[in-house]
């Protein structure tokens, strides 16, 4: 995560402001790995039900947990910690821009609030570099939001569309439970820290069903297979570039999104899609080894080199 393609989140034990730490009361702060065996199918967008045994899988895969999907069906290829909670990162931005888009109006013009300034300082957070006061569409904000993993994005676009944080975060609460993401709680919009390490979390499981559900949405798909955004200064307005901070974008044949994020808890974390010979397949890693920039492709690399391999 981080503006031109390079993450900048560092881990940080400040908690959130009160507005922003109410939104904890929204559901338990979860441990770091919790177990558990079956993940809810409440909603038409339900998990995966089984997992292929590990020894069938992609070998070196470092990820402690990860999970590999057929995206037209959701038939699941090969899993490990399927189901158990874990924190998520800027992962959570997916969600962010998955009820602004369902919200609609992403033509309406938003002004960047002076907040942003101290709020990315305070949590050391990645940055699309917006400057207070410019007014950009909410379509535009998505590219700053989903490609440099920009928490001031996020940030703008929440108090816009929540009204207010506290009721944007419980907004995603709420979609994440109509999808049927029922292991999965966020605490705040942009995947960072607070109030906790592990507050904000989710599972490989659920976060497919949310991939899923994302890359159905034409707006979704055109922001998250972009390499590159360049908007030129204009009426109310900066200019500013954006790099998609995917490192399969570009890169790897056929990739076409979807997010990465980082912090220490939740490590290097990757949602993904890639489409060859007509075959679409959906995967996600959470915790994969390495530090904070720039995410490695390797893993994802070798669940899709797998997954294209064995047709199912």
């Amino acid at each position: 995560m981080g503006t031109s393609g390079r993450l900048s989140i560092r881990v940080c034990g400040v908690l959130a402001g009160t507005a922003l730490a109410a939104s904890a009361a929204l559901g338990a702060a979860a441990p770091a790995a919790r177990a558990s065996t079956a993940v809810s199918t409440a909603s038409a967008s339900a998990a995966p039900s089984s997992a292929v045994p590990s020894s069938a899988g992609p070998s070196g895969v470092g990820a402690l947990s990860a999970a590999v999907e057929n995206a037209a069906t959701g038939k699941l290829l090969w899993s490990r910690g399927l189901n158990t909670e874990r924190p998520m990162a800027s992962i959570t931005k997916v969600m962010t821009a998955f009820v602004v888009i369902k919200a609609g109006h992403l033509d309406r013009a938003i002004t960047i609030p002076a907040a942003v300034i101290e709020y990315v300082r305070e949590h050391y957070a990645s940055s699309a570099g917006l400057r207070p006061g410019d007014r950009l569409t909410a379509r535009q904000l998505l590219y700053a939001l989903l490609l440099p993993s920009g928490a001031d994005a996020a940030y703008a676009l929440a108090k816009a569309y929540g009204p207010g944080l506290t009721a944007f975060v419980a907004k995603m609460n709420a979609t994440a439970r109509q999808l049927g993401m029922r292991r999965t709680h966020f605490s705040n919009f942009d995947g960072l820290p607070y109030p906790t390490s592990y507050s904000n979390y989710s599972t490989a499981a659920n976060l497919l069903v949310l991939a899923r559900a994302a890359m159905l949405l034409p707006a979704f798909r055109a922001v998250v297979h972009r390499h590159v955004y360049r908007l030129a200064a204009g009426s109310g307005h900066h200019a500013y570039q954006w790099t998609n901070t995917n490192p399969l974008i570009g890169r790897y044949p056929g990739a076409i999104g979807i997010k990465t994020g980082y912090t220490r808890a939740a490590g290097q974390c990757l949602l993904f899609e890639a489409t060859r010979n007509g075959r679409s397949v959906i995967g996600i890693t959470l915790h994969s080894p390495g530090s904070i920039s720039p995410i490695s492709p390797a893993d994802a690399t070798r669940i899709l080199n797998w997954a294209f391999s064995h047709p199912a």
